[in-house]
């Protein structure tokens, strides 16, 4: 299970930004943790049984041969109806369990967009309208849920029928046999034990199948998230030691859009950045503003053009070493949970206590940092919870500062 959900979480820390947008950030959520809990259940259950079941199987029904080969006969009855049933149920209940995963993505979509949006949720007064929402998309996972789960509920009395059946058959074929003396009253009683056997060994394998199915459901879902190809990676990189020195950027008649065959947000940009030159760049909302910068790091590749870092194509960079290059302080400030020294040395987690000090200084975080009871040791929430929206700003500005200073030392 670990080594799974390790390989899955390594794989989404590997995606794009494309990537992750084509599978969801709740929907990635659901598959690194109720996927792998599903197929982890039915390997630890059905393992089992798949060692024990036929082993109980095979010596039952040899055993049963011996005592009586025409009584073992309705064996080639029972063993038919249980293999159509098992096949009927996991036709139709594998997509009513991949429904199933897909209902809880909604669901965990709701919830995680209503926790980040929470302070706008409560401006904006519509507590009514999210608990609206959630209630849908709960309602519409039981729904799925029921639906899915008929089938396991339905399963379990035809099977016991079907049981049943088998030992009124056993006594009815057997005490005529007893009665008609070619069989002891003896073998018919341990023909009864073998049968028991026989017939919880079928039931144990059809219960391991109809799991299985629910299995089968998340573990394509697992294997969609290991087996995405990554657009963004080192593969054609030509140059891949080669290290940011000096940072002078330009672009080379880039044009980019979003997706395949998608508008083109930035269309035949041209303009070059020497080092230690600041440039400003200026426009309405939505002209494109982010998106240029984005380029820079390789957040996403251009669709035309090159983007040149040092003179060279930030594609013939290895990743590591072309984003070690590049501080970013993006529009949406974002800061993890940890001490706000823990935050900081996001930047450079070897740089000394004056390093980091002199990053907050410059940023003019330092101030109200040392305000603070714990000084760099506070601890702030998830998202920055406990600062500001402009100490959050002034934090990660710090942040990229003393990543900055990585280069220059």
């Amino acid at each position: 299970r670990d080594s799974v959900r390790a390989a899955e979480y390594a794989q989404v820390q590997r995606f794009s930004f494309a990537n992750i947008e084509r599978f969801s950030t709740a929907s990635l959520i659901t598959r690194l943790t109720n996927d792998v809990s599903s197929v982890q259940m039915t390997l630890m259950m059905g393992m089992r049984m798949l060692v024990r079941a036929p082993v109980m199987l095979i010596t039952a029904l040899v055993m049963a041969l011996t005592i009586s080969l025409q009584l073992s006969q309705v064996f080639l009855v029972v063993l038919p109806l249980l293999l159509l049933l098992v096949a009927i149920v996991i036709r139709y209940v594998g997509p009513f369990f991949t429904a199933l995963q897909k209902s809880t993505d909604d669901l965990n979509l709701v919830v995680q967009e209503n926790l980040n949006a929470i302070r706008v949720v409560k401006s904006f007064v519509r507590e009514d309208r999210e608990q609206e929402k959630f209630t849908q998309r709960s309602e519409t996972l039981r729904r799925t849920a029921e639906r899915a789960f008929s089938f396991v509920v339905l399963f379990v009395p035809l099977v016991t029928l079907i049981m049943g059946g088998t030992i009124m058959s056993i006594m009815w074929l057997g005490g005529r046999y007893v009665v008609g003396g070619t069989m002891l009253s003896g073998d018919l009683i341990a023909f009864f034990t073998y049968a028991s056997e026989i017939l919880m060994s079928l039931m144990m394998l059809s219960m391991v199948f109809l799991q299985s199915s629910r299995a089968r459901a998340s573990l394509k879902r697992i294997t969609e998230v290991l087996d995405t190809v990554v657009d963004l990676n080192d593969d054609q990189a030509a140059r891949k030691e080669l290290r940011v020195e000096k940072g002078s950027v330009e672009f080379k008649d880039v044009s980019f859009g979003y997706g395949k065959g998608g508008d083109r947000v930035l269309e035949h940009i041209s303009f070059k950045a020497e080092p230690g030159q600041t440039i400003g760049i200026i426009g309405a909302t939505g002209s494109g503003k982010t998106s240029l910068v984005q380029l820079i790091p390789r957040l996403y590749d251009v669709t035309e053009g090159a983007v040149l870092v040092d003179g060279v194509d930030v594609r013939d960079y290895s990743l590591k070493n072309l984003r070690n290059g590049v501080g970013m302080v993006l529009q949406k400030n974002v800061l993890f949970s940890g001490t706000i020294e823990e935050n900081l040395r996001w930047g450079d987690e070897d740089a000394s206590r004056e390093e980091l000090v002199k990053a907050a200084v410059n940023a003019q975080a330092d101030g109200f940092v040392t305000a603070f009871k714990n000084g760099y040791h506070t601890e702030i929430g998830q998202g920055g919870a406990g600062v500001s929206g402009g100490q959050k700003q002034r934090l990660c500005i710090a942040r990229a500062l003393l990543k900055l200073s990585l280069i220059h030392i």
